[in-house]
């Protein structure tokens, strides 16, 4: 299977080994969704349906997919003349393309060599993370023509999570993987920011009656989320299953404390026997 080509805070290439390992046995499944796309470290780990549809509300995210789908030469040719120093680093954050190649290369590049491949906006949508000062190369072409290869006639879509109902059929997948906004240190009412946007209390309730609709159409789901009691309360139900697992954390630097964080995963795929 190929590598993902983006690095990912909050990522879930540890869940992708952990499904294999039979902690969730997908199920024989007709189309994939995962709307919350992020580094698509799942999808990269399955084999692939006849249909995927991919989405996030990150255009600059969706466009870069896209440019990768369609036009994975022409990033990489853009990307063989950038350095990574950084003055150059500082030079492409204050630029803003307008071409899609070249808004492609100019968000790998910056996911490559920011600190921590943090993607972060301030209140006017101004990506304002600071270098790196990261060694390894920003540019890896069989990487990308791998995932170039895999994302060939895929389903690729800039928009909110509810736009799995536009095309969900009986017995299609869909991974669910929202921005996390309850923390496990609380500030002062138990959620944090992300980006731009809040992913409110009222966006997990929404989340939670798309669970509903996938349930009564007869599909399956994959929920990952904080573990913490508020959200235990929205989405456990007794007739799905609710785990909960312990994985190292990966915020911080390199000499950071990285300690062991609890997460959710429901799901209304049954227990293997």
């Amino acid at each position: 299977m190929p590598t993902p080509f983006l690095r990912w805070a909050g990522g879930k290439s540890w869940l992708a080994r952990r499904i294999h390992n039979n902690i969730v046995t997908l199920p024989k499944f007709a189309n994939y969704h995962e709307p919350f796309l992020g580094g698509g470290a799942i999808y990269f780990s399955i084999d692939p349906p006849k249909s995927v549809f991919l989405s996030d509300l990150n255009q600059e995210l969706i466009n870069t997919y896209i440019a990768i789908r369609d036009y994975p030469y022409e990033v990489i040719n853009i990307l063989k003349n950038y350095k990574n120093t950084e003055s150059f680093y500082y030079s492409i954050r204050a630029s803003y393309p307008t071409e899609l190649v070249e808004q492609a290369a100019r968000f790998i590049y910056l996911n490559h060599t920011s600190f921590n491949g943090i993607y972060r906006v301030n209140k006017n949508g101004v990506y304002n993370v600071p270098y790196g000062y990261r060694r390894k190369n920003f540019l890896n072409e069989m990487i990308l023509l791998e995932a170039s290869q895999y994302l060939q006639n895929t389903h690729i879509n800039y928009g909110d999570f509810e736009i799995v109902k536009k095309n969900l059929k009986p017995n299609d997948l869909v991974f669910l993987d929202p921005p996390y906004t309850v923390s496990h240190l609380d500030n002062e009412n138990g959620f944090i920011k992300y980006n731009q946007q809040l992913f409110s209390l009222a966006d997990q309730l929404r989340l939670k009656n798309l669970i509903n609709f996938i349930r009564e159409n007869n599909a399956f789901y994959i929920l990952t989320n904080t573990a913490h009691e508020t959200i235990k309360n929205i989405f456990y139900n007794d007739e799905d299953r609710m785990i909960e697992v312990c994985r190292a954390s990966l915020v911080g630097g390199e000499n950071a404390h990285r300690g062991q964080v609890s997460e959710y995963i429901f799901t209304n795929i049954q227990e293997a026997h």
